[in-house]
């Protein structure tokens, strides 16, 4: 009857993992030979387990991922493109995200960009942080609308929170003048606070004849590629059949070139910093 009183008294709590785990184990001999401490110890690993989990389907569901993109999916065995493990395995790390750095995915369309740069906001989200993915045009969209609705100050607000914003596709059109004011106030809210990853056709070098008047342009850039790591992708499209060399269960590989900056220091400790 206790034992009864006190699940209930748990799923009241809203402690449904730790009522399971309680009432699993207890006919079993291995459970009666638990300490009082490792029975709690159980318990508790039981509940938090649950509750990570739980915040990692939601982090994965805001990050607007929009394909089952994983770094341990990549292609190594393939020679092509000069893949280099230690540099995808240094950024796995997120020690970059930790660090308020930028990451820059350059090379032409099919490449694998946009799948490599989902692979990494979901190691982000695996690792704690909170991540949002979104296409350059749309998000220029999204706020050309919350200019008209009044939330612009809101959306803005959103968007800094993130821990890693991936910003695809940018630089497909040359920015309008709205555009490249939106983008300034997106980067200005995060340089030095939170890490910003770009997907980019267009060179770095590049960049300013694309953003346009030189000064918006000269500001832009140094927020985002002052910090950034730079990865060239170089070789044909992956949407083209000849060229795919798939793993035995694994997507079209995303390779990456020499990456710029020095090597990453450790992540913090999940505990560290508040999490979304």
């Amino acid at each position: 009857m206790l034992a009864h009183a006190t699940v209930d008294k748990m799923t009241a709590l809203h402690l449904t993992a730790m009522a399971e785990a309680f009432q699993a184990p207890r006919g079993s001999p291995q459970f009666a030979e638990l300490s009082f401490d490792e029975r709690i110890g159980l318990l508790i690993d039981s509940e938090w387990t649950a509750r990570e989990q739980r915040k990692l389907r939601r982090r994965l569901r805001t990050a607007n991922l929009r394909r089952q993109a994983s770094l341990e999916d990549i292609d190594w065995p393939s020679p092509r493109r000069g893949l280099d493990r230690a540099v995808v395995q240094s950024l796995a790390t997120c020690a970059w995200i930790a660090q308020h750095r930028n990451l820059i995915l350059i090379g032409p369309t099919g490449i694998g960009k946009s799948w490599l740069a989902e692979a990494f906001a979901e190691r982000a989200c695996r690792s704690g942080y909170a991540a949002y993915c979104v296409r350059a045009p749309r998000l220029f969209r999204e706020l050309h609308v919350a200019r008209g609705d009044g939330s612009y100050l809101r959306v803005l607000g959103r968007l800094a929170k993130v821990d890693l914003l991936a910003i695809d596709d940018l630089g497909l059109a040359p920015l309008t003048t709205p555009e490249r004011h939106d983008l300034l106030e997106v980067l200005e809210d995060r340089t030095e606070r939170a890490s910003t990853l770009i997907t980019s056709q267009v060179p770095v070098k590049a960049w300013h004849e694309v953003i346009g008047e030189p000064t918006l342009a000269d500001a832009i850039c140094d927020r985002l590629v002052h910090s950034a790591h730079v990865i060239d992708l170089q070789g044909p499209s992956m949407r083209d059949p000849s060229s795919r060399t798939r793993g035995a269960t694994g997507p079209p590989p995303s390779e990456t070139g020499p990456i710029e900056g020095p090597e990453p220091s450790p992540p913090k400790p999940p505990g560290s910093r508040k999490r979304a």
